[in-house]
């Protein structure tokens, strides 16, 4: 099946991915895994920083900086591996419980930290092994979470620092967040206090003591939402109430170097861990205000190995590893 909502933003999102996966219950000690994950993160980064350089128009892959990927070799190599959790067998991680394969050690894996929470609302038709939102959740486990559909949060009390990523006449740049964030605030004290028996001076008052209250203050961005399913199941989360009021936030275009490409549809169509990767990549730059140097370009620690592994073996005919891609 092909992939959705990795589906599509109007550059939307194709998807997705491989036998892989993961679920949200990550446990296996995480002090320790995690404390080393971070560790190995950080000296990689820090000596990858002045090697960074921009994102290749033909291969945008290319110049990522990726922590060493020699254990998803290994575990090529020798194979698909017991999940530790579910006994499950799968390559490289298992897609049913959100955590690596027995032969994947966690403490190998980078960590990422993100600047936001994330939130992906899966589509319950929506096939594990080929959803590529898993990586997000494996590779950033403290600032992602995978719902499926319909369970999911409610946000109305909180739309004031939440957004939703999808495209259409309503949505915003990037850029741009923080200023209709902030005009969501005014309108809500405004309708709050929009009260006809109140003489005219005092509601000014009021408006202003509120909007100076510490938690109207603060419009960053805390969360952004992802829909993950194939385009044509994308409407049915998209019109759902609870997402309703959300701002909208569409993606610069970019070409997706996504595997499976979507019969009919345009090359920007991205997976769902690309548009991830790239709204997180604009965030630094257009709303942080910092330099990107690599950050965040291990959340495609997966993607980048699985597109190179399809792409060698189509040049060299290997069936067994094509199988992969579908």
């Amino acid at each position: 099946m092909m992939f959705h909502w990795e589906c599509t933003y109007d550059m939307c999102f194709r998807n997705t991915c491989v036998n892989f996966g993961l679920n949200e219950k990550m446990s296996l000690n995480p002090p320790i895994f995690l404390k080393e994950r971070e560790e190995n993160n950080s000296k990689f980064v820090e000596i990858q920083q002045s090697q960074t350089a921009p994102i290749a128009s033909e291969d945008p892959l290319q110049n990522l900086c990726l922590a060493s990927q020699e254990v998803l070799q290994k575990a090529q190599q020798s194979g698909r591996s017991r999940c530790l959790k579910c006994g499950g067998s799968r390559m490289f991680y298992c897609y049913t419980c959100y955590v690596p394969v027995e032969n994947v050690p966690l403490e190998q894996m980078p960590l990422v930290k993100l600047p936001l929470k994330i939130d992906i609302i899966k589509h319950p038709n929506e096939t594990d092994g080929k959803s590529t939102a898993i990586h997000a959740k494996l590779l950033a486990p403290d600032f992602v979470n995978i719902y499926t559909y319909p369970c999911i949060p409610e946000y109305e009390e909180k739309d004031h620092e939440v957004a939703l990523v999808f495209p259409g006449p309503k949505s915003v740049s990037i850029k741009d967040i923080s200023f209709h964030l902030q005009k969501r605030i005014q309108n809500n004290v405004r309708g709050k206090n929009d009260d006809p028996d109140k003489p005219s001076t005092k509601r000014k008052k009021t408006e202003e003591e509120d909007l100076n209250d510490s938690k109207f203050k603060d419009t960053t961005l805390k969360k952004i939402i992802f829909i993950d399913s194939t385009w044509n199941q994308t409407n049915k989360i998209f019109t759902d109430e609870r997402l309703q009021g959300l701002l909208q936030v569409e993606l610069k275009t970019r070409k997706t170097c996504f595997w499976r490409h979507q019969k009919g549809k345009p090359d920007t169509f991205l997976s769902t861990i690309e548009a991830i990767y790239y709204f997180l990549v604009d965030y630094h730059t257009d709303i942080l205000k910092e330099k990107y140097k690599g950050q965040y370009d291990n959340l495609l620690f997966f993607y980048s190995f699985m597109y190179q592994l399809i792409k060698n073996a189509k040049c060299s005919g290997d069936k067994e590893t094509r199988k992969l891609t579908h």
